[in-house]
């Protein structure tokens, strides 16, 4: 029975949303998340008829008989809106607003691309994420530095002690890519480039297109609580009915097989 094949598709579609979904709810308090959504294509159908076939008495018929196969997983697709700005207050917590990726270099050399802003400084002042990874360009910081200012463009000036005047520390420059949603996903908030992204174009903030900074703020998860409730309460919902029809197949293969009795 046909139904019984096609029905288990759709409950495996279901079962993998569903997976998307637990993702963007776990990950509801991270910095810079991107929520991600499971899109499906029909798959192949069995032509019975084809639409617009000649029939036996020489008409054309308006539509044909064909029976679907199912669905399957098409991709499952990051969404690279704007999330909301939470206020932090820290001198090196800076949020892109636009478009636009932090650049980090790796240990190996390897640059890494992030929307993650909240930055520290290391024992040599140098300007690093949470995992020590530095800031490209390398933002070094004095330790005699009491107070750092990053303007909307990325200008980074330090004030030091006993000096009025504030020393320039260098320039924060942003990445972008043709197709963001192309970019492979590493974890630890870190994206890594692919054919289909396309080689990172860097530039200033605020200039050509590319996204301005804000210190002080950090950009939240753009994970919506009450949509992706809602979007897991239909991928319940889907679930349950593919099952039905399983189990409505089921009983009429029974009634099928009572017929030999």
């Amino acid at each position: 029975m046909r139904a019984l094949f096609t029905a288990a598709t759709g409950m495996t579609a279901q079962q993998t949303r569903l997976d998307a979904i637990s993702n963007n709810l776990a990950n509801v308090s991270t910095t810079g998340f991107k929520r991600s959504r499971a899109e499906f294509q029909d798959l192949f159908y069995e032509t019975l008829k084809a639409p617009g076939a000649t029939s036996a008495s020489g008409t054309t018929l308006p539509s044909g008989i064909q029976i679907g196969s199912g669905v399957r997983l098409a991709t499952i697709g990051r969404q690279f809106k704007q999330g909301d700005a939470q206020r932090t207050d820290g001198e090196l917590d800076l949020m892109i607003q636009g478009d636009g990726f932090f650049q980090i270099e790796k240990p190996d050399g390897e640059t890494l691309y992030t929307r993650d802003g909240s930055f520290q400084r290391d024992r040599d002042g140098n300007v690093v994420t949470s995992d020590g990874f530095r800031l490209v360009p390398n933002i070094q910081i004095s330790p005699d530095a009491i107070q750092v200012t990053v303007l909307r463009d990325g200008t980074v000036s330090v004030l030091e002690a006993g000096n009025p005047t504030p020393v320039d520390a260098g320039q924060i420059e942003l990445a972008r890519f043709s197709n963001p949603g192309g970019l492979f996903a590493l974890g630890s908030n870190f994206f890594q480039p692919t054919d289909s992204s396309g080689d990172a174009q860097t530039g200033v903030p605020d200039e050509d297109g590319y996204g301005s900074l804000a210190q002080g703020f950090l950009e939240s998860s753009n994970v919506n609580v009450a949509e992706e409730l809602v979007n897991m309460i239909l991928a319940q919902r889907a679930f349950e009915l593919n099952s039905r029809v399983i189990q409505a197949g089921d009983e009429m293969l029974q009634v099928v097989g009572s017929l030999y009795r």
